[in-house]
């Protein structure tokens, strides 16, 4: 047992311990009645968005594709899911009807996930972004004219409220089957083919990578949580509106993509979470005449968060107090000798003045001949 424990890569299940220890831990409270039903609405805020940002860094970060209809496919989630939980309506704690409604509203999200993958595989960069921009506006124009009796129209679709105090665990649960899925499927050889499309696509083409296949495996599953998500919203809301869904929200979740590093799982978390808190506290205190300013004060926030983490000048200060440097000073642990650091002599750190990616070479001058006394010959 002890060997087991020695050999498993704890790294690797540090977001499930940390997101199931939250989970238990709030989970324990609110059953005890001891959270306010805003912190519960917080909590269930926490899980969308964490959702949310790992689904898109699937395609974002991994995939290399800059996707901007993340909020399509959300919306998708939020309206057949919720349409279902309506017509299933059983009462606001029915865990198989949320189950059922996830499972559907997922489904059919990942649908159009594959549709907007096709057009993946010709189009990149720009042109790509427009696509998947213009699917979001579509699909959103399209529930807000709906009508009344099918999906609400301009009023939104009114859905079952599930019980507060049970649906963020049940959120954090989907955030750990999104983790699973996501993390398992980058480290197995298809994560590995996915990104060495984002790397090099000819390359990869010209290894033997199906890259139609991984490039629509990519889109489906991250549509798939997306539309997870918007499940997950429809339920802890009553109604769901289309307008929510717009091109903003998308670049919001981009953000949080961006700001917690391409193609890092864990970053997508920390930066959701941060990003989640900071729109529902600023709403909370600037209200009146100060809502005018919460767009600007949560833009100036995000600059610096963007610059702390990638100004050259602050590269020193964020090695020495990062939180891996304190975890180290706080558990004191033992310097593995397999974890070499980079030599502080290296080539890269020491200033020259050439240049090591240049090419170095010697001239060499062809001179005529010449006698040789000695031996009777050329030279």
């Amino acid at each position: 047992m002890k060997d087991f424990l020695k050999n498993v890569k704890w790294k690797h299940y540090i977001n499930y311990i940390a997101v199931a220890a939250f989970a238990l831990i709030f989970g324990i409270i609110g059953l005890a009645g001891g959270l306010k039903g805003s912190t519960e609405y917080m909590l269930e805020k926490f899980a969308i968005a964490i959702i949310l940002a790992v689904s898109l860094n699937v395609v974002v970060g991994f995939l290399g594709e800059l996707s901007l209809g993340h909020a399509g496919f959300m919306c998708v989630g939020a309206y057949i899911g919720g349409k279902v939980a309506s017509l299933l309506d059983k009462g606001a704690d029915n865990i198989g009807v949320l189950l059922l409604a996830v499972m559907i509203g997922g489904s059919v999200a990942a649908v159009f996930g594959f549709i907007i993958g096709l057009p993946a595989l010709r189009l990149r960069g720009d042109y790509l972004a427009i696509v998947t921009l213009a699917f979001g506006e579509i699909v959103r124009t399209i529930f807000m004219n709906t009508s009344s009796e099918s999906f609400g129209g301009t009023l939104g679709l009114r859905t079952p409220r599930y019980d507060s105090s049970y649906l963020f665990i049940f959120g954090f649960i989907l955030v750990l089957i999104c983790l699973a899925v996501t993390q398992n499927m980058m480290r197995s050889k298809h994560g590995r083919a996915i990104t060495a499309i984002r790397d090099n696509e000819i390359a990869a083409r010209a290894t033997g990578v199906n890259v139609t296949k991984y490039k629509l495996i990519a889109f489906t599953v991250s549509a798939f949580f997306a539309g997870v998500a918007g499940v997950l919203y429809s339920h802890s809301n009553y109604t769901v509106q289309s307008s929510v869904f717009d091109y903003n929200y998308s670049i919001e979740i981009l953000v949080m993509v961006v700001l917690g590093g391409m193609g890092s799982i864990n970053g997508s978390i920390i930066a959701a979470t941060l990003i989640t808190f900071l729109n529902l506290q600023l709403s909370t205190v600037l209200t009146g005449d100060l809502a005018v300013l919460k767009n600007l004060i949560y833009a100036v926030i995000l600059v610096l968060i963007v610059i702390y983490n990638n100004a050259p000048a602050l590269k020193h200060f964020r090695e020495r107090y990062n939180l891996r440097a304190l975890l180290d000073k706080i558990i004191k642990r033992k310097k593995d000798p397999s974890d070499q650091k980079d030599d502080e002599g290296a080539w890269d750190r020491v200033p020259t003045k050439i240049e090591m990616n240049e090419l170095l070479s010697t001239d060499i001058i062809v001179t005529e001949s010449v006698q040789d006394p000695d031996k009777g010959g050329k030279s």
